[in-house]
């Protein structure tokens, strides 16, 4: 297959669902739809151009079954969209072509026409925000911290499957839940004959539903809940940086929340609150803010939690995981050993044999790599280490852990108005 087509994509206004259609040249076809919560009024022509960039974001998921540098729309792109989309395929699919074997040629490549025509961003009157949720450190922070501030909001979430984390219907305001139907059975039938398989930019993809569904509330604020995370890569390739979070970055953040001004409406923002974080202390301000409420309700685990088709009603920690080993090295050091370790029945994740390979990768010990997911950064966790062990209530890791400086007070680059929501 030498090109991936984006087909169509449309919105049926008496069900409130947006669907995507994409297509390979030899006709193997994906279609996926989401359905939203709609208000009684909403801006028809900004709905548009945000469900144009999900239709575009969202393909991502059947283009890397048999990725290709060839992809035709039937919209013409100016310079700018086309760098922005090349970026989200490429920076963004960094660790799935490290774990395929692929280079950056072998991806995605958008084309601008120096005479594209494309349509001015629109006025558009909205008020309010709406919070992404996950049942995560994070956005329960931020939920925490808005509440706290007695800043209104709705809370969000993107499901897939029939279920959500039942600790989201505490908010003040009812969760507003958007259902995610991912085309499986086309995605089986492709990895049955042949298809790759990996990571791809997520973030992307979750923040173009928030906006697609702040739009249809008539919200004018979009916050995504991340903090100073994903700039140090695994590896390169080339000049493609590796690594599990592109989406995720201030660059990242930065170039959605400038293609949202530039095509779809510079009344709308959306970002994060807790940019100029580091993780380290969006951990002592969750311990600080919500651990008497969320402590132990919340999770960080992906294993346990968000496979294809789980219940994550009640969410767990596996105890096995990267994400669980860093939750554990990143609270360690504001919450006593006998809270924690009830959140791994009973266990110091410090003593378990089969976290030797997973900390040495996470503290940067005899050349293990750095596991591909959410974490915090070597020295940051190093850090987090050493001021646990000073506490006295957690056992010591099996090899030496090198002295960190961290400083986990700096503040980071981030959004104005977000950052100052919260303050």
């Amino acid at each position: 297959m030498s090109q991936f087509i984006f087909k169509s994509y449309s919105y049926d206004a008496p069900s409130s669902t947006a669907h995507f259609t994409y297509e390979f040249d030899d006709g193997r076809t994906f279609h996926e739809q989401t359905t939203f919560l709609a208000g009684e009024s909403y801006n028809i022509d900004v709905l548009d151009k945000a469900l144009f960039l999900t239709f575009i974001l969202t393909g991502v998921s059947y283009y890397k079954t048999f990725p290709t540098g060839d992809v035709v729309i039937d919209v013409s792109l100016d310079d700018w969209q086309a760098d922005f989309f090349s970026r989200v395929y490429q920076e963004g699919l960094g660790q799935f072509a490290f774990e395929n074997n692929l280079t950056r040629d072998d991806l995605a490549h958008f084309t601008g026409q120096p005479d594209a025509n494309v349509s001015e961003a629109r006025r558009y009157d909205g008020e309010g925000v709406l919070a992404l949720q996950s049942g995560g450190k994070d956005s329960l922070l931020t939920a925490s911290l808005l509440s706290n501030r007695g800043i209104q909001f709705t809370p969000w979430y993107v499901a897939s499957g029939g279920h959500h984390p039942k600790l989201l219907d505490g908010f003040e305001s009812p969760l507003v839940i958007s259902q995610r139907s991912i085309d499986r059975d086309a995605l089986k039938q492709a990895a049955d004959q042949g298809a790759k398989n990996g990571h791809v930019p997520i973030t992307y993809i979750v923040s173009s539903l928030a906006l697609v569904q702040a739009i249809l509330l008539n919200k004018k604020d979009i916050i995504v809940s991340i903090a100073h995370e994903g700039e140090e890569p695994d590896a390169h390739i080339g000049d493609l940086a590796v690594t599990h979070q592109w989406s995720k970055t201030w660059a990242a953040e930065t170039a959605f929340a400038e293609y949202v001004s530039r095509y779809i409406s510079p009344n709308i923002r959306i970002g994060s609150p807790l940019r100029n974080l580091s993780e380290l202390r969006v951990a002592e301000l969750f311990v600080e803010y919500a651990w008497e409420q969320y402590g132990h309700e919340f999770s960080s685990c992906n294993v346990a939690n968000y496979g294809q088709g789980s219940n994550n009603t009640t969410l767990r920690w596996c105890g096995h995981c990267p994400k669980c080993a860093n939750s554990y090295l990143l609270f360690a050091p504001f919450v006593s050993g006998d809270d924690l370790r009830q959140l791994f029945d009973g266990r110091d994740l410090f003593e378990s044999p089969l976290l030797i390979e997973t900390f040495k990768g996470l503290l940067g010990i005899d050349g293990v790599a750095k596991p591909f997911e959410c974490i915090g950064e070597i020295d940051e966790l190093r850090f987090a280490y050493h001021q646990a062990q000073a506490k006295g209530d957690y056992a010591r890791l099996p090899f030496d852990v090198p002295v960190s400086t961290f400083d986990y007070m700096r503040t980071y680059p981030s959004q104005a108005w977000a950052t100052e929501m919260l303050q």
